[in-house]
């Protein structure tokens, strides 16, 4: 049976979750401009790429690497603290793992904006911070590597952190709450993104959509394909 301080941490964190920061600070750094409301034009077609996330990544096309960054901060920040609340006040228990969650599903799901928000990854990393904060840092610094120098894909640089988290879980802990806790997280964070990751397949067996398009979209797919070109490491796509 599921405790009551389970059900109040999760509802608690899920609210916090759902603080549309990227709404906040579009609205104060370029007020009366549709900044999350994204339609790319496609190379060499009369097709528009429709962004349907509402998170730092989007924001920062209009808003560019400040004011995507100060949003991607205080993403990880609405998720930090209040796993690191929880785990303060209940050393020793797996609450902190709930909180982690269940701030993912309100920036995913936020409340306060007909639930269209982000796709997690900021809020993942901010969790993570208090969870393992080695993890942390291993699994996105693994995760960039791979995509970078040995697949070469700017798509697995962005999904390979999140699902390399569960196999360190399993060899840094041994434990199946935090080993679920992983898997759930990646749950979370695909069934967000599937939106995005449908698109871009389609359009890239359809040759209108490259990695190389959608890295440079984003001031940080910008800054991956800029450590590329200087590692003369020729991208796929």
């Amino acid at each position: 049976m599921v405790s009551a301080t389970v059900v109040w941490i999760a509802l608690g964190c899920y609210l916090i979750g759902s603080i549309p920061f990227s709404l906040i600070v579009s609205r104060l750094m370029a007020p009366g401009q549709q900044v999350l409301k994204q339609e790319l034009d496609l190379v060499d077609t009369d097709e528009k790429y429709k962004v349907t996330t509402t998170g730092a990544l989007t924001a920062s096309m209009s808003l560019g690497a400040k004011g995507g960054c100060l949003i991607g901060l205080l993403d990880m920040v609405k998720a930090a603290v209040p796993v690191l609340a929880v785990r303060l006040a209940f050393p020793g228990e797996p609450y902190l793992l709930v909180a982690a969650l269940a701030c993912m599903v309100g920036h995913n799901w936020p409340v306060f904006n007909r639930f269209r928000g982000g796709r997690g990854i900021s809020t993942l990393y901010g969790g993570l911070l208090f969870i393992d904060t080695l993890g942390a840092f291993v699994v996105a610094l693994a995760g960039m590597l791979l995509g970078l120098l040995v697949v070469r894909d700017f798509l697995v640089v962005y999904l390979a952190g999140v699902i390399l988290l569960v196999p360190w879980m399993w060899l840094r802990t041994g434990s199946e709450i935090y080993v679920f806790y992983a898997v759930a997280a990646n749950i979370v964070f695909l069934l967000g993104t599937i939106p995005d990751l449908q698109k871009w397949i389609r359009l890239r067996r359809k040759g209108q959509m490259g990695l190389k398009f959608t890295a440079e979209l984003t001031p940080m797919g910008r800054g991956l394909m800029k450590m590329m070109r200087f590692l003369h490491i020729e991208p796929r796509g």
